[in-house]
């Protein structure tokens, strides 16, 4: 089975564009809202972000790969507890110099927080994490009782 990004505009593609638009519009009020409002000092606050994702099965194992551009590998802290997978961090923001004013803010910033609860067929205590680039990968081994396992028909 092979996993597809969900783009619900695709889906919408019937609908005219005044309605899409409008829906995006709707969507920036109420990231203004409950973010702060746009003025520039809280433009340079740090923002609530979630780091991108791709989870893959494989037959000995899952690969988990997180986005962390920005992040050092110091930062971020993998736990296993209950087969919940969570990975926690934080992306710090550079130091402003006193010389310098911004246009323009669009990078986040802040502590981030991912959970994913994992079969129980993981071998926690075989579980490999390495950092490289801004990419994490987590490798979780399967454990051998859940190995698909191939039988042979004998013919009589």
């Amino acid at each position: 089975m092979s996993l597809i990004r969900w783009n619900p505009n695709r889906e919408l593609g019937w609908f005219p564009s005044d309605v899409l638009n409008m829906q995006r519009e709707i969507n920036k009020m109420f990231d203004t809202f409950f973010r702060g409002s746009e003025q520039e000092e809280s433009a340079l606050l740090p923002s609530i972000w979630s780091p991108a994702t791709d989870i893959a099965e494989h037959d000995n194992e899952y690969v988990v790969k997180v986005e962390l551009p920005g992040v050092s590998k110091d930062e971020v802290k993998i736990t296993m507890e209950e087969n919940v997978l969570t990975i926690r961090g934080e992306k710090k923001q550079e130091k402003e110099s006193k010389n310098s004013s911004f246009h323009r803010v669009e990078r986040s910033y802040g502590a981030f927080q991912r959970c994913f609860t994992l079969p129980t067929n993981v071998r926690a205590e075989k579980i490999d994490a390495s950092f490289n680039n801004g990419m994490l990968s987590i490798v979780l081994p399967k454990s051998e009782e859940s190995k698909p396992k191939q039988i042979e028909v004998k013919v009589k």
